[in-house]
């Protein structure tokens, strides 16, 4: 297999940098460069950084490189979306020394077929043998796993990697994840094509990310998502959905339940409402 550096996207973290990162999650720089600490890092990235795709659904500016997503992330209060969580975490890695490569995926592409092909960025790491981490569903699994087919169960939730009848890898979901599978392949990296469906998805009124609010992050025991006006909390065992009343309480929101600092968060009450008023015509 080919290793393509994280950083090929634009991306070197200086040891300043890294030394923040490591600060905003929480952890201290690994000793040794093996599964613990990856695991270690991956976990502390989940549960600090929120997945939220606030620019798409608003229209504000954004940007796949990895350095834009540290401005963001790890400088300022906000979250990412795959792009800029596996882009990040990539960086992080590839500044400690983990050997890194970036694959373009493809969420629903089970559904979609090959269009999805760019929709998602997911990570290989090679250690003593090949691992996939993956931060950018964000509902999905909480530390890397072996890049291998067979089931996988963490914190009482149950995934997959399965092969497709063409050759490529699907990686699906639990019961209740949002996303139910993305494709990939151990050895396809297309910088191109991520960036092509990228400016589709944040900027085209078909997206599904310009047309519906999507914020999710991990808890201690599952995870909390939002999604235009409602509010889910989900465990292995349950399921629970509370709705978003007013712009006070979306705010409220972003800031106690997701750690998010949100512009205008009165704005983004707005485009719920309009939706919603949308779908009831």
């Amino acid at each position: 297999m080919t290793h393509a550096p994280s950083n090929e996207n634009g991306m070197t973290l200086t040891a300043r940098q890294l030394d923040t990162y490591l600060a905003r999650i929480g952890i201290d720089r690994p000793v040794a460069l093996d599964l613990h600490s990856l695991s270690r890092l991956h976990r502390a990235h989940l549960m600090t950084f929120t997945w939220e795709a606030l620019d798409a659904f608003m229209g504000w500016p954004s940007s796949i490189a990895p350095a834009s997503a540290f401005v963001k992330m790890v400088e300022g209060r906000r979250g990412g979306w795959c792009y800029e969580m596996n882009g990040l975490f990539g960086a992080a890695l590839d500044a400690l020394g983990f050997r890194v490569t970036r694959l373009c995926g493809g969420v629903d592409r089970e559904k979609l077929g090959d269009i999805a092909i760019g929709n998602h960025l997911t990570l290989r790491v090679d250690l003593d043998r090949p691992y996939l981490a993956e931060v950018g569903v964000a509902d999905a699994i909480i530390e890397p796993v072996p890049l291998a087919v067979g089931p996988i169960s963490q914190r009482g939730f149950d995934f997959s990697i399965m092969p497709t009848e063409d050759g490529w890898l699907r990686f699906n979901n639990h019961a209740h994840g949002i996303a139910h599978s993305f494709d990939f392949r151990a050895d396809h990296s297309d910088e191109p094509a991520m960036a092509a469906t990228y400016a589709w998805l944040t900027r085209d009124p078909g997206s599904p990310f310009t047309n519906a609010l999507a914020v999710l992050r991990h808890t201690a025991d599952g995870y909390v998502a939002l999604q235009n006006d409602r509010l889910r909390t989900v465990t292995p065992n349950s399921v629970s959905e509370h709705r978003i009343t007013s712009a006070a309480h979306l705010a409220d929101t972003f800031e106690t339940v997701f750690d998010l600092d949100i512009p205008r968060p009165g704005h983004v009450w707005d485009k719920i409402e309009a939706i919603g008023r949308d779908k009831a015509a």
